[in-house]
């Protein structure tokens, strides 16, 4: 469903991480994903850029709905005719077609702590943490959830032990089973292709700056950063001032200047 991204109206080849999370507050087996998309691709002229930072950037919710349910749907059907299995499916499909899907956007977030603090929430977690956790008997556990039918009212659930099991169960993944895929500029066979390298811009060397601009004279600061040449005569633009010996700078007298000349007039 998210095989290929292709170019978008921005002219630029984008992609996305989408992580599977299975479960819901009350175990029940809830499985969707939760995907985050950069506003920003690469573009045909082979330039990085960003294709914007507004909540709309994407697309319309609606649109990204159907296109969802079509393409989902789509990659069931041809795994199915791989199977020679169809036949027995097609009344579940017909099924999904009718109903309306809900695909949730929201805008872009503020940086990337944002988006590592909200991929944390998913890829390093498990179902049940023991804080939800409120009693355990020899027959029941006791847990808190959220009612999202009531406000997401904190309420207790009990279950007893197998039915616990059995829920908890759901959500341990196969082996080989890959719950974090990466699709478009993400993954590692497009930036083969497109030869796309994200390095980190380098950092500059702040101490030799600092020792590079401490041999400069005044004047070589002023022509580096301004384009004037103190040196050279204004006149005939060809003579040049050469430094001889600098003066120190003399101090002038304690006191008030105006006060002292004024006293030494008298």
């Amino acid at each position: 469903m998210l095989h290929s991204f292709g170019y978008t109206h921005y002219g630029c080849e984008t992609g996305a991480v989408a992580v599977l999370h299975t479960w819901g507050q009350n175990l029940s087996l809830h499985p969707h994903l939760h995907c985050i998309v950069p506003a920003a691709g690469y573009s045909l002229s082979g330039k990085w850029r960003h294709i914007g930072k507004y909540d709309n950037y994407l697309y319309p919710v609606h649109q990204l709905s159907a296109a969802f349910k079509g393409k989902f749907l789509d990659s069931i059907k041809r795994e199915l005719r791989k199977l020679s299995a169809m036949d027995g499916f097609k009344v579940c499909l017909e099924k999904a077609h009718q109903k309306k899907w809900v695909v949730y956007c929201e805008p872009s977030m503020a940086g990337a702590e944002h988006v590592i603090r909200y991929l944390g929430q998913y890829t390093h977690r498990i179902a049940i943490s023991n804080q939800r956790i409120l009693n355990v008997d020899p027959i029941h556990v006791t847990f808190v959830a959220k009612d999202y039918r009531d406000r997401a009212q904190k309420k207790p659930v009990s279950l007893t032990g197998e039915e616990f099991l059995r829920r908890f169960s759901l959500h341990v993944m196969p082996d080989g089973y890959v719950r974090i895929r990466r699709f478009g500029i993400y993954h590692h066979s497009t930036k083969l292709h497109l030869d796309l390298q994200f390095v980190p811009d380098e950092k500059p060397d702040i101490e030799q700056m600092a020792a590079d601009q401490n041999d400069e004279t005044a004047s070589e600061r002023i022509l580096r950063l301004t384009g004037f040449d103190l040196t050279k005569c204004p006149h005939c633009k060809e003579g040049r001032l050469i430094v001889i010996r600098t003066l120190p700078r003399i101090r002038s007298p304690a006191g008030n200047l105006p006060s002292l000349l004024f006293a030494k007039l008298q």
